[in-house]
């Protein structure tokens, strides 16, 4: 009897896609309120915003795929092989 593959669907689709807007709003805003607060001048807020931000994000997008269920892990892999020909 084979196991049961269940996959994230439409649901989890939005809810990566709202999660991701959420991140991107959080992390933009978290710049933001450094930049008013004085913390931050200009040239470090360019920084953060050219090369850190892509990085949390990708971080956010992995954090919310293992969430959701769309992580896959050694044990989803199969032997990929072709048919030799006699």
């Amino acid at each position: 009897m084979g196991s049961l593959s269940n996959t994230p669907g439409p649901v989890a689709r939005s809810a990566f896609n709202t999660g991701m807007l959420a991140a991107a709003i959080l992390g933009l805003a978290a710049i933001g309120a450094l930049y008013a607060v004085g913390v931050a001048d200009l040239v470090l807020v360019g920084y953060l915003v050219v090369l850190l931000f892509p990085l949390y994000l990708v971080f956010a997008a992995s954090a919310i795929n293992v969430w959701l269920g769309y992580g896959k892990d050694v044990t989803d892999l199969r032997p990929v092989y072709r048919p030799k020909n006699p």
